[in-house]
């Protein structure tokens, strides 16, 4: 894959640890397992391919999502991905 997964900021802004969030995947490296959600506030929040909910390890780029904030390692990770239909 290129282009600049993980650059910019990630989660400066308004997003609420602990409420469901929704978004969409802005990037995924499948070598990886590492990607990228958009949120509809604009914030961009990292997860890796484990934090999918139905267990499949990957996940389409542009795929609208529900996902959760986990703190982890100084900063917010996108867990329990959901994918909305």
């Amino acid at each position: 894959m290129s282009g600049p997964l993980m650059s910019g900021p990630l989660m400066s802004g308004p997003l609420m640890p602990g409420s469901a969030q929704r978004g969409q995947v802005a990037e995924f490296d499948v070598d990886r397992g590492l990607g990228v959600i958009e949120s509809e506030a604009g914030e961009r929040v990292i997860f890796h391919c484990t934090q999918i909910a139905d267990g499949s390890r990957i996940i389409a780029e542009n795929t609208p999502v529900t996902f959760e904030l986990l703190a982890k390692l100084g900063r917010y990770e996108a867990t329990a991905i959901t994918p909305v239909s």
